[in-house]
């Protein structure tokens, strides 16, 4: 069996459930307290703590790549860079949407 197997199975088992959790949650009022599973039911706030939670998540997953793999330095580099950068972008992505979300909501307040 092919190594590729482990990441093409995985990769098409979790588009299909991330389909299904958004198209479940896209009209759903949004969650801004408590626990919630399916990302797609909370608040941009809520979802940017959530993408600050995963920092040590990624951490650990690093680690144990480095751990129990055989790669060189560069290699090592470019997935601890592309780690950071997918945090990154997440982080700010969400950042944004809820500055943009709360000014909507406050203009609304006012009647403007």
């Amino acid at each position: 069996m092919s190594i590729l197997f482990y990441f093409i199975a995985p990769f098409i088992a979790a588009t299909i459930m991330h389909t299904i959790m958004y198209a479940r949650s896209k009209n759903t009022e949004k969650v801004n307290r408590g626990f919630v599973f399916n990302h797609y039911k909370l608040t941009y706030r809520r979802r940017m703590i959530r993408s600050l939670w995963n920092i040590p998540i990624f951490i650990l997953i690093y680690l144990g790549i480095y751990w129990t793999t055989d790669l060189n330095s560069t290699e090592y580099i470019i997935l601890g860079m592309m780690f950071i950068l997918l945090g990154l972008l997440d982080f700010l992505y969400n950042f944004v949407k809820w500055q943009k979300h709360e000014k909507e909501i406050s203009f609304s307040e006012r009647g403007e």
